[in-house]
C-alpha cells in the first residue's frame, strides 16, 4: 500500500450541513463514530461497510491558525515516523508529529518543501475487512489526486523518493505549462502542475467520481454548492468540474461521460 492515497478527510465548520450536502451529492452513507474526545463521521459507499472518506469539525484553534475548510488526503506508508523524518530532512515540514489513533493506525501531518499539506498513515487493518472497500474507479470514491505546486518539476523528485511514484503521461497545457500525471505500479493515481498566480499557496485537490458530470453539477448547485470551473473535458475523455461546498471547502467532480 506504500504510496497509495487511502483516505480523504473533510475539515468543516459545520459538519451537520456538510453531511447533508455530500451524502445526497455522492451517494454516501454517513456514520457518526464514537471517537473519544471529539466527533468524527465516516462516509461509506452503499454496499461497502468501510468508509471511503471522513469528516471532522474545524475547531476555533484551527480557524485561529488561518486553516480554512478543506479536504486532505492520507497517503499510506510503511513507516510513518521514517517518512515524516524524511519530509523534514529534505526541506519539508512536520505540522503534527506522528501519533497513534487507537485501532486505526499511526499518522502524521506534513508539508512538502513548497508548502502543500498531506497526511501520512500506517493503517492498522482490522481482521476480516478484506473486500470491504469498493474497487478503484467506483462511483463515490476519489478517482484522482492533484497537486497544484509552486514548481512541480522541482518537487517531483521529493515525492518520487518518498512514495515510489513514476511519471506517466505529460500533457501540454499551453500557457499553463505541463500537466504531469503519475502512477504507482501500473495504476494512474494523480497529476501535478504549477499553480496559477491567484492561488495563495500550493495544495492537494481531489476528484470525486460521479456517474455523469452535468447531472452532478445540477445536484451540487441545488444543494447549495458553487461551480468554480467547468465542466471541462480532459485527455482520455473524462469530464471534470471544480466546485466549492456551502462551507467553503474546495473539491472536484469527475465523470467518464457528460
Amino acid at each position: 500500500m506504500h504510496g497509495t492515497f487511502i483516505w480523504h478527510e473533510l475539515m468543516t465548520p459545520d459538519p451537520a450541513a456538510a453531511k447533508a450536502f455530500y451524502g445526497p451529492l455522492l451517494g454516501w452513507e454517513p456514520t457518526d463514530m464514537g471517537m473519544e474526545g471529539f466527533a468524527y463521521t465516516t462516509f461509506a459507499v452503499p454496499g461497502f461497510p468501510c468508509g471511503v472518506a471522513g469528516m471532522m469539525a474545524l475547531t476555533e484553534d484551527m480557524k485561529g491558525q488561518g486553516i480554512p475548510p478543506n479536504w486532505t488526503g492520507y497517503i499510506a506508508v510503511d513507516d510513518v515516523d521514517k517518512t515524516a523524518a524524511e519530509y523534514e530532512s529534505n526541506g519539508g515540514a512536520i505540522h503534527r508529529p506522528p501519533e497513534d489513533i487507537p485501532g486505526i493506525g499511526r499518522f502524521a501531518v506534513v508539508a512538502d518543501p513548497q508548502g502543500a499539506v498531506v497526511c501520512l498513515m500506517t493503517p492498522k487493518m482490522p481482521d476480516g475487512e478484506t473486500g470491504s472497500w469498493p474497487t478503484p474507479g467506483s462511483t463515490g470514491t476519489v478517482g484522482w489526486n492533484e497537486l497544484m505546486a509552486g514548481d512541480w518539476e522541482k518537487v517531483w523528485d521529493f515525492y518520487a523518493a518518498r512514495f515510489g511514484w513514476e511519471k506517466d503521461m505529460a500533457v501540454d497545457m499551453g500557457d499553463l505549462g505541463t500537466y504531469q500525471t503519475f502512477k504507482l505500479g501500473d495504476r494512474g493515481i494523480g497529476g501535478m502542475m504549477n499553480k496559477t498566480p491567484e492561488m495563495p499557496m500550493p495544495y492537494w485537490g481531489f476528484f470525486f467520481i460521479v456517474p455523469a458530470i452535468d447531472s452532478a453539477i445540477d445536484s451540487m448547485k441545488s444543494l447549495g454548492g458553487q461551480l468554480m470551473f467547468g465542466p471541462h473535458e480532459v485527455p482520455g475523455g473524462a469530464w471534470i468540474a471544480a466546485c466549492q461546498d456551502p462551507q467553503g471547502a474546495y473539491f472536484n467532480l469527475t465523470a467518464a461521460k457528460k
